[in-house]
Parts: C-alpha cells; structure tokens; sequence
C-alpha cells in the first residue's frame, strides 16, 4: 500500500503522485509520475468524494501498471466546498481591476465563504497596469479591514509576481477568480511554465472566456503549491444563520459592541454603531451594501 496527494480529479479518475517521487511536475504527466487511480465503492458508501489536495492511500491494480485504486482518504486539515480542494493553508482570489470590472457582490461572496471556513485571504488584482493610483487606492480603501492582505499584479509587464511567489512560500495556496481576471496567467507567471491555458476577453461583453476545466494541484517551487480552479461567474452564499452574518463582516468588529440592542444586526435598528460608522466613514460603502444585500438574502432562505 503507497501514500501520496491527489493532483487532479478527471471524469472520475483521481491522479495521485507517491509521497517517494522526488520531483513533482507542474502539469500531471503519465508513465509513471503520476498513477491514474480510481476510487473505492467504499467512498460512496460513506458518502465521501476524495479532493483534490488529499492525502490518500492507494493499491496498484498490476505491478507494472500506472493505475490503481484509492483506499483511503487521510485525515484532512480542512475541506472546501467551492472550490471543492482540501488540505490548503491560504486562498488567492484574484480579480482584475478593470477589463473586466471587478463585481463588489461576487467578491465579497468568495471573501465570505472562505471567512466562513477560516482561511487566510490573499487579495490579488490583476491588471494593474490598466488604471491609476486613484483607482488602486480606492480598491485598497474597500478592504483595508476586511481581513485579507491585498495585493497588486500585472502580468503584462511582471510587476507584483515576485512578491506574491514570496507570499505563497511553503504553503498550499487554492486559487479562485472569476473568468477574464488572468488567473490562468497568474498560474504560469508563478510556476515559470506554460502550464495553463490562457483566455482572450470578449471585446463586446468585456468579459473573461474560461480557460481552466478542472481543479488541479501544481508546484511552483520545492515546497509550495498552488490549486487552480475553474473560473466563476456566480456564487452561492454560506449556509449560516443571517443572525451571524455580522461576524463574518471584520470591519464591524470595533462597533458592534456598542450598538443601543444586544441582538442588532445592522440593518434597521437605531442607535447601530456600525451604520454611525458607515456615516462617518469608517466602513466602506461597497461592503456595507454587499452585507445588507447578503443578510436579506440568507433571511430569505431561510423561508424556504
């Protein structure tokens, strides 16, 4: 019985590199890099589906061969629904300043759900070289205090990349972004390689084609790794109570405590310390606006 981490999960194939390989590839290679296994009925039984970033166990099914069955699923430090990876120590979101606009509502959706799970936030946007200062300072502005450490790229002309390689030394970092942000050429820039496939941006819609299909692990370096995943356009929010959405709002945390009603939620409420902050100021508007849309919505989800 071998041990090693699932790379890439493929029209129910799971490909597994041995914890024994020296050398792990920046694209999933045959022939013995990696085995091509398949999962146990045990898994369906438990109602369990091996991630991508798992550590497993598995059996060769022929001495000789490249495939092979998974037999177990180590225990996992943490797993994530969307996107559907486990075993990660950060997150990279990445969206582009413009072309297209970064969307304040699907930002502060992925910000949230990863909020939810605990996961360290690295804030990449793309494509800086396209706009000014000002509009860089506004973004910083934005989430200064939302909890993540924010950060600037331009794979045209390479600024940033090197800084963020540093950022994701020694970890296991997932990389998510909507299509058109270039995270695909992100992905490259970090692993010296043409590992991914990069999209055009649709002239008349402004918007990103998706160029990523699966979910895969990649190295970038001796011990760090990146997990790229498909693009999305649209996201689900947590499955939480509205009643707690506020804790997931880091910019609330000076003000809560001082709101007129224990159980203020920072909607309607008088005497809400955290709308006297949004007045003044102190919170920014775009994410204000995201939390009150985000809470009506999980209250009416609740109905049903």
């Amino acid at each position: 019985m071998a041990r090693g981490r699932i790379l890439k999960s493929l029209a129910g194939f799971y490909y597994v590199i041995p914890d024994n390989n020296e050398t792990l590839p920046v694209a999933p290679l045959s022939g013995g890099a990696t085995y091509q296994c398949r999962a146990r009925g045990v898994f369906r039984k438990k109602g369990m589906k091996p991630l991508v970033g798992d550590r497993v166990e598995f059996e060769l099914t022929e001495t000789e061969d490249v495939e092979g069955n998974v037999t177990e699923v180590l225990p996992r430090s943490n797993a994530l629904v969307r996107p559907s990876v486990a075993n990660v120590d950060q997150a990279l979101v990445i969206f582009a300043v413009k072309h297209p606009d970064p969307i304040p509502d699907l930002l502060d959706r992925f910000l949230l759900l990863m909020r939810v799970t605990s996961l360290p936030v690295i804030l990449n946007f793309n494509k800086e070289d396209l706009v000014g200062e000002e509009e860089m300072e506004k973004l910083r502005e934005n989430y200064r205090d939302a909890g993540v450490t924010i950060h600037f790229t331009s794979c045209t002309d390479g600024s940033g990349i090197e800084e963020l390689k540093k950022m994701l030394e020694g970890k296991t970092t997932t990389v998510a972004g909507p299509s058109g942000a270039g995270k695909s050429s992100i992905v490259n820039a970090l692993s010296g390689e043409q590992a991914m496939e990069t999209g055009e941006i649709s002239k008349k819609i402004r918007r990103g084609k998706q160029t990523t299909r699966h979910v895969e692990l990649l190295r970038i370096a001796p011990d760090s790794y990146i997990i790229d995943t498909p693009g999305f356009s649209s996201l689900s929010l947590p499955d939480i109570p509205a009643e707690e959405l506020e804790r997931y709002f880091p910019e609330f945390d000076p003000y809560r405590g001082n709101c007129y009603f224990n159980s203020c939620v920072h909607v309607h409420e008088p005497d809400c310390a955290v709308r006297t902050a949004l007045e003044e100021g102190m919170i920014p508007e775009e994410r204000y606006r995201s939390y009150a849309s985000f809470f009506e919505e999980l209250k009416q989800k609740k109905k049903y």
